[in-house]
């Protein structure tokens, strides 16, 4: 009689699912369709509960220098010997889920979104000493870690720039452009409209992601999932090569 394996209930890291013996139904034909069908920037709205983010970190350990490839050992992905030896491990990632940006006031929820930003800049702190970055951008990066007072202290006219500054640095360092993945996008605006100051975070989320995704010279291409588009007040105007797949659209249906 085999073993049954364990059911993921509420566990959304894919390296967690694997390494545990966790229930895992394979998933990672989206890595090739994703590729396939290219897209600078790619927007994938579903429903909660769809696998979102369980997705999103299935990409981040695929493409991000320095994960564990045999994550991926017997599942779809490995039988694409080509595409893995072309794409896997070697891109840095930046990845970021915006569930937890929120608050009653638009100063409370901008700080949650730095401390994210700067939690996730935490993560590569060999950039405050690579010999491939300028002093300059050493110093830009230890002003996106920056701690005053048992706080971070990133300015606010860096946190618009925050996203496209580290992934120039990461660029820089590795000598390939970075991919961003964005999770749960649409829940800092959700939060705002609830709350009322939809305007101010409209606005910042707009200049960061046109500096991040729309002008951005060193990124591969960007992942961004939530529940809904927002399109009263655009926060994607001038994007090119911007896809929107919905939950109408059947090139993904097998994978969310």
């Amino acid at each position: 009689m085999t073993e049954s394996l364990k059911l993921p209930v509420g566990i959304e890291d894919f390296a967690e699912i694997r390494q545990a013996g966790f229930y895992y139904v394979d998933k990672t034909k989206f890595i090739e369709q994703l590729l396939d069908g290219w897209g600078k920037v790619n927007l994938f709205t579903r429903p909660r509960r769809f696998g979102k983010t369980l997705n999103m970190s299935m990409l981040r350990y695929f493409f991000e220098i320095g994960a564990d490839a045999s994550l991926f050992d017997g599942l779809q992905i490995a039988k694409n010997k080509k595409l893995c030896e072309e794409y896997q491990g070697k891109y840095p990632v930046i990845f970021l889920s915006f569930k937890n940006v929120e608050g009653l006031n638009f100063a409370d929820a901008q700080y949650r979104l730095a401390e994210l930003i700067a939690g996730e800049a935490e993560r590569f702190a060999f950039l405050a000493q690579s010999d491939k970055l300028t002093e300059n951008d050493q110093s830009l990066y230890c002003g996106l870690t920056a701690v005053r007072e048992g706080r971070y202290a990133l300015a606010d006219e860096v946190l618009v720039s925050a996203l496209q500054l580290l992934s120039k640095l990461l660029s820089k360092h590795y000598g390939q452009k970075t991919i961003i993945l964005l999770d749960e996008y649409d829940v800092p605006l959700d939060k705002a409209f609830q709350n009322g100051y939809y305007k101010e975070m409209v606005s910042l989320i707009r200049g960061m992601l046109g500096q991040a995704l729309k002008t951005n010279e060193f990124l591969q291409f960007a992942v961004l999932t939530g529940c809904l588009r927002v399109s009263k007040e655009s926060i994607f105007t001038g994007l090119n090569n911007f896809k929107v797949l919905s939950i109408t659209d059947n090139r993904f249906d097998e994978q969310f």
